[in-house]
């Protein structure tokens, strides 16, 4: 590696741990949407290279305007100050002031005897710095002007030889009076190119935000029936790919739970006969061990068609999800006869889009687990955020953490920590699990309070 690719990685990594990052300190600034930074995009550059534009022109426009109507001033002075020398004192000196000055739209007095004390203003203003260069190189007289007393006259003298002639120039004769007008056109340029981009940017990222919406909806298990395809092109070609692929996933869940209802409900014919063959078999024991693995199938399908059940015909709908915690725990406790072991804390509501029976199904499946390996089993539903979260503690021997992903696992029997499937066919976590991620939320496993397991189910609002 070079000295020089070096030094740039050192730079790098320096800014890195900058504590105040350009860079950063900038992303931080920028807004988040896409709106708002594609108004950036556009607006930025041209409101920059106005203001530029506006500047230099402006500047130069200014200075050019007024160095060229002071020039033709200080020649309109240079002639009147001609003629008041070329002339004695008297009437004609007097008739061919007036007809200078109302040929050259000015006001001049003249002041007998008067001397100036200063040459020239203090050059505060470009007006100012303009007319003092000209009159400085124009006019070998002695002059002085004041353009700070009055908004519409300049008042000039210059000095005569017996006396001092006092005009009173217009301004708008010597600085350019449109500048204010040009400034004024920008701006309003401005403003309009801002109002068409900011109308166009809106319609063109509405698109962009209903497919966004319509995918979250998705994601949570919920209904998406009101996208419309349009938009730009890209948008148009995303959309369709979005409807396409939402109609498919439907099609490939309504297809698995119509093969699981069917494969379920078809067994159970050869189910109950084999259970009527049974029972008029003599008791002994390959009898006995057969009506053992006929309950088990039995209740593996009983899963199955539950499942397929609520997954397949049941919508997500606004419901009290306090309700539904509430008729679960009741419900495991009346099936476990542990009302004394279960404890709730929940808020008396709270309403979230859910599919009411799929997950009263999920939080059953964890409260019967707690149950089983668990003395002590309390559950509670909290809201933290965008989100609500379900916790069922227990206990029990709990999973160590590098199998708590196993046990999510279809069928799969865990060598160590507590059995999962003992009581059950190995479906709960798993059903629990597919529900949760259904409606866009999670199910995971952590370490409990009270010593055993803590399921926690994560369901966005």
């Amino acid at each position: 590696m070079s000295w020089s690719q070096t030094a740039l990685d050192n730079t790098r990594r320096t800014f890195r741990r900058a504590p105040l990052h350009p860079f950063r300190a900038l992303k931080r600034l920028m807004p988040r949407g896409l709106f708002g930074r594609s108004l950036i995009i556009i607006l930025a550059p041209m409101l920059i290279l106005q203001a530029v534009v506006t500047a230099v022109f402006f500047d130069r426009h200014y200075r050019i305007v007024t160095a060229t109507m002071t020039r033709g001033v200080a020649n309109d002075i240079g002639y009147m100050v001609m003629l008041e020398n070329k002339l004695p004192p008297g009437p004609e000196r007097d008739r061919e002031r007036e007809t200078a000055a109302k040929l050259f739209d000015y006001t001049a007095q003249f002041h007998p005897g008067e001397r100036l004390t200063r040459t020239v203003s203090e050059p505060g203003t470009v007006l100012d710095r303009q007319l003092a260069y000209i009159f400085s190189n124009q006019l070998s007289e002695a002059v002085r002007f004041d353009s700070q007393s009055s908004t519409d006259y300049v008042d000039l003298r210059v000095q005569l030889k017996d006396g001092v002639l006092r005009l009173l120039i217009p301004r708008a004769r010597v600085t350019a009076s449109q500048a204010d007008i040009f400034v004024l056109w920008m701006i309003g340029s401005s403003l309009v190119l801002i109002l068409i981009a900011v109308l166009f940017l809106r319609n063109q990222v509405k698109p962009l935000a209903r497919l966004a919406i319509a995918a979250e909806a998705l994601g949570k298990g919920r209904t998406v029936t009101d996208l419309r395809v349009h938009g730009a092109t890209e948008v148009r070609r995303a959309a369709s790919a979005f409807i396409l692929m939402r109609d498919r996933i439907e099609r490939f869940v309504q297809q698995r739970t119509d093969m699981l209802a069917g494969i379920s409900h078809d067994l159970k014919t050869p189910l109950t006969r084999m259970k009527l063959q049974l029972a008029m078999m003599p008791r002994d024991e390959d009898s006995a061990a057969m009506q053992g693995d006929i309950a088990e199938m039995e209740r593996m399908l009983n899963e199955y068609l539950e499942f397929a059940r609520g997954e397949g015909t049941e919508g997500a709908e606004p419901a009290d999800l306090s309700v539904i915690v509430a008729e679960a725990v009741a419900d495991a406790s009346r099936a476990h006869d542990a009302a004394m072991r279960i404890t709730l804390t929940a808020p008396e509501h709270m309403e979230v889009p859910v599919k009411r029976n799929a997950i009263k199904r999920c939080l059953v499946n964890l409260i019967d687990n707690a149950l089983k390996y668990g003395k002590r089993v309390h559950v509670e539903l909290v809201q933290s955020g965008r989100s609500v979260e379900l916790t069922v503690d227990d206990d029990g021997p709990g999973i160590p953490e590098p199998r708590r992903e196993e046990a999510f696992r279809p069928f799969h029997r865990l060598d160590q920590g507590r059995n999962l499937q003992v009581g059950g066919v190995g479906l709960g976590l798993a059903i629990a699990r597919d529900i949760a991620r259904g409606h866009g939320g999670d199910v995971r496993l952590e370490t409990s309070p009270m010593g055993g397991l803590r399921a926690v189910i994560r369901l966005p609002i």
